[in-house]
């Protein structure tokens, strides 16, 4: 029996390792304003060739969300802004929902989040407003009800007009006409563990300015970066900006420990003639160096270190929703199933396999001296939005010890040198990159290039060792490298050292 449980608690502590196909971040909003999509197992099948682990429902599709039983991928479901008066007024009516639209489906189906309305702040309806605390606080207490207080989150979901100020990040705060329903909304978060559910969008952003760097900022393309006149942080794209807004704005009203999810964004691939910037190009621009991004594990610079949970707005484009042509154009697949565009989400361009290109090129394209991180952040983002199989620096991949900024970008950098024509400027990355005759390849990471340099190549020559991991391993006396063992896994063998010993 104490083996039994020893091994349990062990099961636990595996479980907390990443898979290395899984992107737990990355989700997609699945929106039904449209009357040609596919039904919902031809959809799942679709989710399930792709490395989306997290889908948002608008409401509670029972259809949907029985299709997606026993496939793993989250949920998030919604009550609509018109349920919230019954919800906030009768907690039956609470009881009732949760008996509906949970309980028929949970756990097959893996529901998470309960979003109560839809950017209700900015609706401008002062009763709904009052309204929407309670109908929140009557929703929890019917999980509890049940015994799923914890398990399920219940949250809402808020535009970025929500803050008063945005710029710099630092400053980020929440308009003044909206911080008093928001702080006992907050609390109600805090109090349970509830992420605060934003939808930032560049998009919107370049719009109201659309100059060239500006694009560039909003597309996580290589530009000069913005610098936070308060921190002195060089920001290099819009979402990071608008996301670290937010981060502020919840520390202004003392929240600084709220989780963020951001519930929407994306860009459209088409539009009016009078909407800038919606195009198929800087669809995929942005929605590829987005993913690219939260793949690189960096985070933002206020929350460095884990990526924010995303959801790209739209799984389809929804033929049936008003407003200007932009608004049935944000879809990341055809209704047929086909891809609008590629931004890397299939499985397979997101798999951990390292590349065994052949030697094409007279070198290796690797980091400058002196390059910031903001900079090769920057340069790694928009390499793995441009066509490159970053798969091999993603969790679990050869080449992704060390996890850093400079070993991650100097894999992406060679990568996209060594598919492009292979003139200096394909390896000069707004001058943060340059060419070597020396191979950065170590272990089972394999950089592929060489052919005329020094260095060695993909030809069976012995690698020099990597500069970029050199701090991430040990000599061994023969000249020969091996990776240290992390502190986690010398934690695992430690403690399975104990088990046997004790029980065996």
């Amino acid at each position: 029996m104490a083996l039994s449980i020893s091994i349990y608690f062990l099961l636990i502590f595996l479980s907390h390792f990443p898979s290395s196909h899984a992107e737990p971040f990355i989700g997609v909003n699945y929106g039904q304003v449209a009357d040609n999509l596919p039904p919902p197992s031809e959809t799942v099948k679709l989710l399930q060739s792709t490395s989306i682990q997290k889908v948002r429902l608008y409401g509670a599709d029972p259809a949907i969300i029985k299709a997606l039983a026993g496939t793993g991928v989250g949920i998030v479901i919604g009550a609509a802004n018109g349920d919230v008066p019954s919800l906030a007024s009768d907690p039956n009516a609470a009881t009732q929902w949760i008996n509906s639209n949970v309980l028929p489906f949970y756990p097959a189906s893996k529901i998470m989040l309960i979003t109560v309305g839809n950017e209700i702040l900015m609706s401008n309806d002062p009763n709904l407003v009052n309204q929407l605390l309670p109908a929140m606080q009557n929703v929890q207490k019917a999980l509890e009800a049940v015994s799923l207080g914890g398990k399920i989150k219940v949250s809402t979901v808020n535009s970025m007009t929500v803050l008063g100020s945005s710029d710099p990040p630092s400053s980020g705060s929440f308009a003044a006409g909206y911080q008093t329903g928001l702080k006992g909304i907050l609390q109600f978060l805090s109090d349970t563990g509830s992420p605060f559910a934003i939808n930032p969008y560049p998009f919107f952003a370049y719009q109201s300015d659309p100059r060239p760097e500006t694009l560039a900022f909003c597309l996580f393309e290589p530009n000069a970066g913005r610098v936070d006149s308060k921190t002195g942080i060089k920001y290099t794209n819009m979402f990071d900006a608008q996301v670290d807004a937010v981060h502020s704005a919840l520390k202004s009203m003392g929240f600084e420990k709220v989780e963020i999810v951001v519930a929407e964004t994306g860009w459209a691939s088409r539009g009016d003639a009078n909407e800038v910037g919606a195009s198929v190009d800087n669809a995929k621009a942005y929605n590829g160096n987005l993913i690219a991004h939260l793949r690189s594990m960096v985070g933002t610079p206020l929350m460095p270190g884990k990526p924010v949970d995303t959801y790209i707005f739209a799984l389809y484009d929804e033929n049936l929703k008003p407003g200007p042509s932009s608004e049935r154009a944000f879809g990341l697949f055809k209704t047929d199933l086909s891809m609008v565009y590629d931004v890397g989400l299939a499985k397979s361009s997101s798999s951990s396999q390292t590349p065994s290109g052949k030697v094409t090129s007279s070198g290796w394209c690797v980091p400058k001296k002196g390059a910031t991180n903001e900079e090769l952040q920057a340069s790694l983002d928009w390499a793995c939005g441009h066509g490159i199989d970053c798969g091999a620096i993603q969790p679990g991949g050869a080449c992704f010890e060390p996890n850093n900024v400079v070993s991650h970008a100097a894999y992406a950098m060679n990568m996209y040198f060594q598919k492009s024509p292979k003139q200096p400027t394909d390896c000069d990355f707004s001058k943060t990159a340059t060419v070597t005759s020396q191979n950065p390849s170590y272990n089972n990471c394999v950089y592929p290039g060489g052919g005329g340099g020094g260095g060695g190549g993909g030809g069976g020559s012995k690698a020099v060792m990597n500069k970029y991991v050199s701090s991430d391993k040990v000599e061994k006396k023969n000249g020969a490298t091996e990776p240290k063992v992390s502190s986690s896994l010398s934690f695992l063998l430690i403690f399975l050292s104990l088990i046997f010993h004790v029980y065996m």
